[in-house]
């Protein structure tokens, strides 16, 4: 017993000690150094590549502003975490894997603690391949080797350009930009496989038939900031749960906002010095979300005029908090990654001779939906694909900072809820990473039909976003006892 005594007074008396010099005790950072390191590389793709993200592949006649691939890295001494965002709609599985296979050869970062995001925007070409809606393994084309050269290099200079830094996070509010597209109607409406769904994706102001969004935005605009030492800024990246806003001009290349985000928070944070300091923004649970407000009437606007408004003022708010930011001299950091096995959805016998009938009759105008023929054609090309795919969920610890990639196009209520469990203080949801593998809605969107589940432009099985926050919250806990 008094042995007992005597350890305890020992320990409250080192506690004690600690606490006069001013040791920090919450992540043991004695002798420790954080440091941290950004670049950017190009990745535009030539003009008269088909810009991809609409029905049709119209070729690129216009380079409105350069696409780049924009790359933090932080070490904590023993662990290195990487992030890249793409200003592309989107990556296909195999082209992440080769780059990351290259980086780990290059540098010695284990795939696990790499994160490749795009950013989603519908003004660029496509670095998915010509077939990648069959998500087999293909050769690369030459622009998917051209933007993994590039991720690869940006991720060496990000490297090159390490040194003793210090890192904070926060978060800002931008409710005014971001609306539901997914509206409840009074009738059902006909989707293009001879059903009815019991709501519409961007419905008109006019149309009458609509009554209410089916579900909430995420007002939030988190983000991560990196400052050298003495106050240099070397990073900030930003994440939000907004799809691209388009409005860009016919044939444009254009990052949309993402980029002019970054180009404003730039503006703002003015500094010229080298390393140059690098800001991004990265893809949040959007996939329901966007920019129209279809309550009310929509305000005419010229080529990118909308763009630049939101990204304005979603740089000027999140300014308004950077300066703000509490900053660690250092922070623990990890990773997880994980496989999980999805099953593929696949159209019944019924799906399939519908399909075939309809792309039979080629003169046929009588088509219920304008989009009828497209999904006959996606019917038949998803009895090409795998009965199953394994997805790769990765997760980041930054202190009491915790990141989760997904592949998909996330609905906000899945990125959410993962917030609302999650046992880290601030949680990011990046969306469109290491892959692109179609819309994730949630059980119960499933339910009520509407574009983002229908077969092909969700791909996976309907309790598929259950499974996935499941096994995220299940790494973000192991990382956090560890």
């Amino acid at each position: 017993m008094k042995h007992s005594k005597f350890i305890i007074r020992f320990i409250f008396s080192v506690i004690s000690f600690l606490t006069i010099i001013n040791v920090p005790l919450s992540y043991g950072a004695e002798n420790r150094v954080f440091r941290a390191g950004a670049a950017v590389s190009n990745i535009t793709p030539l003009l008269g590549s088909g810009i991809i993200g609409e029905w049709t592949t119209p070729p690129a006649s216009h380079v409105h502003d350069d696409l780049l691939a924009r790359c933090l890295v932080l070490d904590d001494g023993s662990t290195e975490l990487v992030f890249v965002v793409l200003d592309l709609l989107g990556i296909h599985t195999n082209l992440s894997d080769m780059a990351k296979k290259i980086i780990e050869q290059r540098l010695n970062i284990p795939p696990e603690n790499i994160i490749i995001s795009t950013t989603h925007t519908h003004s660029a070409a496509s670095a998915m391949g010509s077939v990648w809606m069959e998500w087999n393994q293909y050769p690369l084309d030459e622009y998917q080797n051209y933007v993994i050269s590039r991720i690869a290099d940006v991720v060496q200079i990000a490297k090159n350009n390490l040194e003793p830094a210090r890192i904070g996070w926060g978060v800002a509010k931008a409710p005014e930009h971001v609306f539901v597209r997914r509206w409840f109607v009074k009738e059902p409406v006909k989707n293009p496989f001879g059903g009815y769904d019991k709501v519409l994706t961007n419905p008109r102001y006019s149309n009458k038939n609509k009554t209410q969004p089916t579900t909430k935005p995420d007002p939030d605009v988190s983000f991560i900031s990196v400052q050298s030492k003495d106050g240099r800024p070397i990073a900030l990246f930003a994440n939000y749960a907004l799809h691209y806003i388009a409005g860009t001009g016919k044939g444009h290349i254009s990052a949309d906002y993402y980029g002019m985000f970054a180009d404003y928070v730039s503006e703002l944070i003015n500094d010229k010095r080298n390393p140059k300091f690098v800001a991004s923004m990265s893809n949040g649970a959007s996939g329901n979300i966007n920019n129209n407000d279809f309550s009310r009437p929509r305000e005419k606007k010229k080529n990118y005029e909308r763009i630049n408004y939101v990204a304005k003022d979603i740089a000027g708010k999140v300014y308004d908090a950077y300066k703000h930011v509490v900053y660690h001299d250092w922070v623990p950091l990890g990773s997880q990654s994980e496989k999980i096995t999805l099953k593929v959805r696949k159209p019944n016998q019924e799906m399939v001779n519908r399909a075939k009938k309809l792309l039979q009759n080629a003169d046929n105008d009588k088509n219920q939906h304008v989009r009828e023929r497209n999904y006959a054609k996606i019917t038949l090309s998803q009895l090409k694909r795998p009965n199953q795919i394994n997805i790769p969920l990765t997760t980041f610890k930054i202190g009491d900072l915790g990141i989760a990639s997904i592949p998909f196009e996330v609905f906000v209520e899945i990125g959410l809820d993962i917030k609302a469990r999650s046992p880290f203080k601030q949680t990011h949801i990046i969306s469109l990473a290491d892959g692109y593998h179609g819309y994730l809605p949630t059980p119960e969107q499933h339910e009520l039909g509407g574009y983002e589940t229908w077969l092909g432009t969700n791909n996976v099985e309907k309790e598929a976003s259950v499974k996935i926050a499941n096994q995220i919250l299940k790494q973000f806990s192991d990382l956090q006892s560890n």
